[in-house]
C-alpha cells in the first residue's frame, strides 16, 4: 500500500486534514505550483535587495525599530538576530502535537507564495515534519497580535542549529513529552540535514503567524466536532436512567425555532432511545408532565454549544489556509504591501467563544449527574447508584470531581480577548490575547471529557438499577462499550480508575464508533 502523504499548497488544508496528519504521522509534501509561486515571490525580494529598497523586515529593523536602515551586509545577520532576540518563552514546554501542527501550518502558509521566502528553506521544515524533528518551544510569551512571535521564534531556532529538539514519532503517546530533549543541530546531522542561514525577509517570513493559537484552534475544533456527539450520547444514557419522557424532542417542537444544532441533538436523542424497552415500560403511566432542564432542554443548550463549534470551526478553517505575513509579497503587481494580516484577534474571538461552548456542555452535564446520585432527584435510583449505601458511598465523590471541574471551567471561560497590553513602544498598542484564550480552551476541553467521562459512568450505573429492561439502540451501543472496560459497581472501588478508561473511550473514539456503527449522529 502506497504510503499516505499530504501535499500542501495553502489553499486546500483541511481541519480533517490536520487530525489525520497528527495522529496518522502522516507525511508532508509540497505541491509543484506551490513551489512556483514561492520562487515568484523570492525573486521580488532579491530584485528589491539589490536595489536597495526600503522593506520592513527586509532592509529595516522590526517594531519601533522600522525607521533603522540596515545595510546590505547586514541584512542576513538581521534575520538571525531576529530569531535569537524574540526566541524568549518561558513555562512548560507546548504538547508535542501542538508544535507538529505548528510546522504543518507553517508550511502551509508559506506554500501560499506571498512571504517570499526560499523553497529550499520550508523544505526544511517539511523535512523536519516528515523526521518526526519536534521542536521543544514554551507555551507562554506570546500576546497574539503580530503572530506568535515568541513560540515561532523557539520553532525556529531548531531550523537554525541552534534550538531543542525531541524525534517523536507518535506524538499522543502518554509520554511523548517526555522524550528526551537534545539538541536541534545534533538531530537535524543524525538525518542528514543542516541547520539554514536565514536569507532576507526568511526569519521574519518564519515567525509572523498565528499558528501556535491556530494550531490549537485546529485540534480543538476537531475534537469538539467529536465531543458534541459524545454529549449528545451521554444525555440519552442519562435520559434513560432517569426514565425520563422523550416528548420535549419531538421535531415539530424544534421546527418552530429551528437553530441547526438545537434540531440536531432533538433528532440525536430520539435515535439513541429508540426502541428503548425503559421508555416503553412507563410511556402510558408517566405521571410527569416535564422533566427538568437539564434533561428537558438538552436541545436548546446542547445545540447552542454545537452552533458555536460550528461557528469556530469555520473561522479556523480559514485561518489554516491564510497567509499571515508581514509585509506580503505580491509578484502579479510586483509590490510589498505592511499589513497586519498576522494580527490574531478572529482566532481570539473564536477560541473565547468555544471555551464558553465547552464549558456549557460540561455544566450541563453535571447538572444531570448530580439527578442521578441525588435520592431525591433521580426517580427512584438508589442514593448515590449504590445498593449498601452507608457502608458504600457509591458515587457520591465522583459529583464532587464533576462540580469542580466545572468550576474550574468557570474561571477559565472568562475571555481573554477583552484585554490589550500594549508592547513594542506602542507600536503594537493593541494585542489579541489569542495564544492565552487558546491554551485555556484547550483546558477546559479536557475537563469536559472528564466530565462526560463521569457522566457516562453514572449513567451506565443507573441503568443497572432497571434491568432487566434494555436501553435503546444508540444508548444500549454506548453501554456495551462501557461495559467493556468498566464492571458494574456492586461496593465500593477506586472510580479513578474507571473514570480513565471510559476517558480513553472518549478521546479515541471508541465510544462514538460503536454508536455510530448502530446509528449516525448529526
Amino acid at each position: 500500500m502506497a504510503e499516505k502523504i499530504l501535499s500542501l499548497d495553502g489553499n486546500s488544508l483541511s481541519i480533517n486534514d490536520i487530525e489525520k496528519f497528527v495522529t496518522q504521522n502522516i507525511k508532508v509534501k509540497i505541491k509543484d505550483s506551490a513551489i512556483k509561486k514561492m520562487v515568484q515571490s523570492r525573486k521580488l525580494v532579491e530584485e528589491w535587495i539589490a536595489k536597495d529598497d526600503i522593506i520592513y523586515g527586509v532592509t529595516t529593523g522590526f517594531g519601533e525599530f522600522s525607521n533603522v536602515k540596515i545595510s546590505h551586509n547586514e541584512i542576513e545577520q538581521l534575520q538571525e538576530n531576529l530569531i535569537v532576540s524574540h526566541a524568549v518563552g518561558c513555562g512548560e514546554p507546548l504538547p508535542p502535537f501542538i508544535v507538529k501542527i505548528m510546522m504543518l501550518l507553517r508550511v502551509n502558509a508559506l506554500a501560499k507564495g506571498y512571504s517570499g521566502i526560499r523553497p529550499a528553506t520550508v523544505q526544511l521544515l517539511v523535512e523536519m515534519i516528515n523526521n518526526n524533528i519536534i521542536p521543544v518551544v514554551p507555551s507562554q510569551g506570546s500576546v497574539g497580535s503580530s503572530g506568535d512571535l515568541v513560540q515561532l521564534s523557539h520553532l525556529v531556532l531548531a531550523m537554525i542549529g541552534k534550538g531543542k529538539v525531541q524525534i517523536i514519532k507518535n506524538v499522543f503517546e502518554a509520554n511523548a513529552g517526555q522524550t528526551k530533549i537534545i539538541s536541534s543541530k545534533l538531530a537535524l546531522k543524525k538525518f542528514g540535514l543542516q541547520p539554514v542561514k536565514l536569507q532576507a525577509k526568511e526569519g521574519l517570513a518564519l515567525i509572523n503567524g498565528t499558528q501556535m493559537m491556530t494550531s490549537f484552534a485546529a485540534f480543538l475544533s476537531a475534537r469538539a466536532i467529536k465531543l458534541k456527539k459524545i454529549a449528545d450520547i451521554a444525555a440519552a444514557l442519562s435520559h434513560e436512567a432517569l426514565r425520563a419522557t422523550d416528548k420535549a424532542f419531538d421535531k415539530r417542537l424544534h421546527q418552530l425555532r429551528p437553530y441547526q444544532g438545537q434540531l440536531e441533538t432533538a433528532e440525536n436523542i430520539l435515535s439513541l432511545i429508540d426502541r428503548s424497552e425503559i421508555r416503553t415500560s412507563h410511556l402510558k403511566n408517566d405521571a410527569r408532565v416535564q422533566d427538568a432542564y437539564s434533561i428537558r432542554c438538552v436541545p436548546q443548550i446542547h445545540g447552542a454549544s454545537k452552533d458555536a463549534i460550528d461557528y469556530v470551526t469555520s473561522r479556523t478553517a480559514i485561518e489554516i489556509n491564510s497567509a499571515n505575513d508581514n509585509p506580503l509579497i505580491f509578484p502579479e503587481t510586483k509590490e510589498h504591501i505592511e499589513g497586519g494580516n498576522f494580527h490574531g484577534q478572529p482566532m481570539a474571538l473564536a477560541m473565547d467563544f468555544l471555551a464558553i461552548a465547552l464549558s456549557e456542555l460540561a455544566n450541563v452535564s453535571e447538572r444531570r449527574i448530580e439527578r442521578m446520585v441525588n435520592g431525591a432527584l433521580s426517580q427512584g435510583l438508589p442514593r448515590f447508584l449504590t445498593k449498601h449505601g452507608g457502608l458504600n458511598s457509591g458515587m457520591m465523590i465522583a459529583q464532587y470531581t464533576a462540580a469542580s471541574l466545572v468550576s474550574e471551567n468557570k474561571v477559565l471561560a472568562h475571555p481573554a480577548s477583552v484585554d490589550s497590553i500594549p508592547t513594542s513602544a506602542n507600536q503594537e498598542d493593541h494585542n489579541s490575547m489569542g495564544s492565552i484564550a487558546a491554551q485555556k480552551c484547550y483546558r477546559i476541553l479536557l475537563n469536559l471529557e472528564n466530565v462526560l467521562a463521569i457522566e457516562l459512568m453514572a449513567s451506565a450505573q443507573g441503568l443497572e438499577f432497571l434491568k432487566p429492561l434494555k436501553p435503546g439502540r444508540g444508548t444500549s451501543a454506548a453501554y456495551n462499550e462501557i461495559r467493556k472496560v468498566v464492571k458494574p459497581l456492586k461496593h465500593d472501588r477506586l472510580l479513578f480508575d474507571d473514570i480513565k478508561k471510559i476517558n480513553f473511550l472518549i478521546k479515541n473514539d471508541v465510544l462514538l464508533n460503536a454508536v455510530e456503527k448502530i446509528i449516525k449522529l448529526s
